[in-house]
């Protein structure tokens, strides 16, 4: 049985209301506390068709707490940046201590999709300079933890003590 179910044929759903509008009805409907793989999934299933970027982004901003991978990596700021990493982190781990292969590649797959839309932002001369060198930065940790998703935590607190000792007055 599937977790997700509607009673509104798919191409009436699709004809007379948004994907935003088709999950804030579900989530109403269904109240759930977080959003599991199981729900992911048939969420997915339920608004497809749906790009996993714009799912992810739908769902974040309903700020429920989302299972890894499928929360992606958060840049709203370096705390969530950092946070999501090392959520991140742990899921690559597990994956890979249980020799999952398809949860490792698809947190991998997160982790280069954000870095591939903070480099654009990076890159984009219309975007505010200072907020393009923080995206930039945010690249640089996101290529670490692709390089060794294992010494992120380690290399991201000596990062943060070089950004520390380089802005204090000596």
């Amino acid at each position: 049985m599937p977790v997700v179910q509607s009673n509104v044929p798919p191409k009436d759903r699709a004809s007379t209301k948004s994907k935003k509008q088709r999950l804030e009805e579900y989530l109403r409907e269904n109240h759930p506390v977080s959003i599991s793989e199981e729900l992911w999934r048939g969420l997915f299933t339920l608004l497809a068709p749906i790009s996993e970027t714009y799912l992810r982004d739908l769902l974040q901003a309903t700020g429920l707490p989302i299972a890894q991978p499928f929360g992606g990596v958060r840049q709203s700021s370096f705390e969530d940046l950092e946070a999501s990493l090392l959520d991140m982190e742990k899921a690559y781990s597990k994956a890979v201590a249980n020799q999952d292969r398809k949860r490792a590649i698809a947190c991998r797959r997160a982790v280069i999709q954000a870095k591939d839309r903070a480099r654009l932002i990076s890159r984009n001369q219309k975007v505010d300079p200072e907020k393009r060198r923080q995206k930039a930065e945010m690249v640089e940790w996101m290529l670490v933890w692709l390089e060794n998703p294992g010494i992120f935590e380690s290399w991201v607190a000596l990062r943060k003590n070089s950004f520390t000792c380089r802005s204090e007055p000596g």
